[in-house]
């Protein structure tokens, strides 16, 4: 089962780049040091996502970086992704499993102590937890859950936890301090004026 060898999750989000083009900022981000992307566009079609997962994957393998797929499987087989992120209505984690083999990783966005854990005993290599705090483009799935349901959740399942939702640079000593794994990401990299600098600067608060 590989074990995820990242700190920062960076996942994208084109309606967040204020205009630019969406590699660019990737590529900017990776620059900075960011090894591992969720390419996340639910709204485009089976060929624009092939294109643009292949277009991202080939970025990320140029900077020694992983690249996962949303949801999925077909794009992230297609390209020969790093991963899938999954959520809760995702195909089963067994069933994925099944479709990628054992060299492949697998990610589960949960938003529960019962979601970590039932993602846990189903094979998941790592756990998403959020929306820590206030974030638009998480304001769907309820209200913030602070930190201490999440270091709940590091506490009792064995897999690494990544803390989502919200998540600035001044929030990641706190986050240390509950024992997530690493963080995941999207406008604090994404919207910033500078992707390669916010990158390296969000890098070094995870590694103090």
């Amino acid at each position: 089962m590989p074990t995820p060898d990242f700190d920062l999750y960076l996942v994208t989000d084109r309606t967040q780049t204020r205009g630019r083009d969406l590699l660019w900022v990737l590529e900017q981000a990776l620059d900075g040091g960011v090894k591992a992307v969720q390419l996340r566009e639910k709204d485009l079609s089976g060929k624009e996502l092939f294109e643009l997962a292949e277009k991202s994957n080939l970025l990320c393998r140029r900077y020694n970086a992983r690249l996962f797929i949303n949801d999925r499987i077909d794009v992230a087989l297609a390209v020969d992704a790093h991963g899938v992120q999954l959520g809760k209505t995702s195909i089963p984690i067994e069933t994925a499993r099944a479709l990628l083999g054992p060299g492949k990783s697998i990610g589960f966005s949960a938003h529960s102590l019962e979601e970590a854990r039932q993602a846990e005993q189903s094979g998941a290599d790592f756990v998403l937890f959020g929306p820590v705090y206030f974030t638009p483009s998480k304001a769907g799935y309820g209200a913030p859950q602070g930190l201490t349901p999440l270091q709940e959740i590091v506490v009792k399942i064995s897999r690494p936890v990544y803390a989502i939702g919200g998540i600035k640079s001044d929030s990641i000593a706190d986050l240390r301090r509950v024992g997530v794994r690493g963080v995941a990401l999207i406008s604090a990299i994404i919207s910033a004026d500078d992707p390669k600098d916010a990158s390296q600067a969000l890098l070094q608060s995870l590694r103090r």
